[in-house]
């Protein structure tokens, strides 16, 4: 789904104020749980090793290649069970065939023909 641009333009405009107003020297919308607090980035401290930044665009993006995959293999398993049932048709169609013949050669045998 997709906000409106007005809207969507009025909450980066509140975002960017309110981060701008925070006082710890960054500004932009850091989306999603950020698990720092406002006093580790006043001290400079972060995550271990990664910007608070790249720590959330790694997580969306190995979130994102998991969601790939896990797309991926959905995929391929509708489609396996897709050919699994076109198999079963054609063998019950033909198992149908193969009945219904049978049935009609019954049917000349024991059913007495009308003599005209």
């Amino acid at each position: 789904m997709q906000l409106p641009a007005s809207l969507l333009y009025s909450s980066l405009l509140n975002a960017a104020s309110l981060s701008s107003n925070s006082g710890f020297g960054f500004t932009g919308y850091l989306g999603g749980n950020a698990n720092i607090s406002g006093s580790q980035l006043k001290n400079g401290q972060s995550s271990p090793g990664n910007h608070p930044m790249e720590d959330t665009s790694h997580k969306r993006e190995v979130r994102l290649m998991k969601n790939r995959e896990a797309a991926r293999e959905c995929r391929r398993k509708k489609k396996e069970y897709v050919r699994c049932l076109e198999n079963r048709v054609a063998v019950l169609e033909s198992q149908n065939q193969a009945l219904i013949g049978e049935l009609r050669a019954l049917k000349e045998l024991y059913l007495p023909k009308s003599q005209d």
